[in-house]
């Protein structure tokens, strides 16, 4: 194990804030994760697991210990005559994870490709894209259980999987991700309800073309990362009553709306923020994204408070013309290394 002081982040983070950790570790295997974690108790330090970087907002200065996610490794576990089942470390790459089931004719994560970030945040987050959720294809989460001191499997109908939720979200301090298992198809069933890909698809409906679609739209709206500094999607869409949508579609008839379970809808929160002018608009030295309004980006060497300032205007507008109010999809720190709501000041 080798502990390192006073890291800079700037790197390890998709909006390359530049935060410096006081003490910084990479972890490549579970020895070396019990180990740090030990370490981190008898330093009295709190833990912040970075992962890919690609779902923060990290503070200039950190005192903690920072502990990199770095474990590898593709292992099949079982297969029937419909599904194969296999873990991934969770410091693999999670695009390079989509890449390579396609390659293998594993399907069901086609319409997730070109996510950042690494497989151990994809249960975090459940991301999602196109209709699909990451969730939907996850047997098990591989977890070290900080509370119980032990390594265990969380079964996918216990994590609590929702829109942008799971159990890990609710108790970010208690599990510590290692890998994660999925149950892939053998045959693909491809979910191409979303207009522009349903149109770009065209008479290819191949799992191979949806995934080459779902990358050729997210790289024609979306920024790389490497040339403007984002996060991907910074808020979430929000989900609504029936009848707030109701009140909404009275002044506002071309609200992009998607219906939902127990009598709920979903709202295109990029739509909402088109509307009140912010999209290519900058605050400073942040702003956000002129082809992607619901991409925040960073221009130039923007700090924590510089975000804040932008995309709390952006909330702000949202709520004044809508009654909405946008809640961003990043986690944000504080500088003891702890998660802290959006809320606060």
């Amino acid at each position: 194990m080798n502990i390192q002081k006073n890291v800079s982040l700037k790197e390890f983070n998709t909006l390359r804030l530049d935060a410096v950790a006081s003490h910084y570790v990479k972890v490549q295997s579970k020895q070396v994760l019990t180990e740090a974690l030990a370490y981190a108790k008898t330093q009295h330090l709190n833990v912040l697991i970075l992962s890919g970087g690609s779902n923060m907002l990290l503070p200039q200065n950190i005192h903690a210990l920072v502990m990199h996610m770095e474990i590898q490794g593709i292992e099949f576990l079982s297969e029937d005559d419909h599904t194969q089942t296999l873990k991934v470390g969770a410091g693999q790459v999670w695009h390079d994870f989509v890449l390579w089931t396609t390659t293998q004719k594993l399907y069901g994560l086609q319409n997730l490709a070109l996510i950042p970030g690494l497989v151990g945040a994809a249960p975090v987050q459940n991301i999602g894209a196109y209709g699909v959720e990451a969730g939907e294809f996850i047997e098990s989460v591989e977890v070290y259980d900080r509370q119980q001191q032990q390594f265990k499997l969380i079964d996918a109908e216990d994590c609590d999987f929702s829109y942008r939720h799971s159990i890990f979200k609710d108790e970010p301090n208690r599990y510590v991700i290692v890998g994660v298992i999925f149950k892939l198809l053998k045959q693909a069933d491809l979910k191409i309800n979303y207009g522009d890909l349903k149109t770009a698809m065209q008479d290819d409906l191949s799992a191979e073309n949806l995934q080459k679609q779902v990358i050729h739209i997210r790289q024609s709206k979306l920024p790389d990362p490497q040339e403007f500094p984002n996060v991907g999607s910074f808020f979430k869409n929000p989900i609504i009553s029936k009848d707030q949508l109701s009140q909404l579609i009275v002044e506002f008839p071309n609200i992009p709306h998607y219906p939902q379970a127990n009598e709920q809808v979903k709202i295109a929160a990029g739509w909402l923020i088109d509307q009140t002018g912010w999209k290519g608009k900058k605050l400073n030295q942040v702003g956000m994204f002129e082809k992607q309004a619901l991409v925040l980006v960073n221009y130039a060497d923007a700090t924590l408070q510089d975000i804040q300032a932008t995309y709390r205007a952006v909330q702000q507008d949202v709520y004044n013309k809508f009654n909405v109010l946008l809640e961003p999809e990043p986690v944000l720190f504080n500088t003891l290394g702890l998660i802290q709501s959006h809320l606060g000041k």
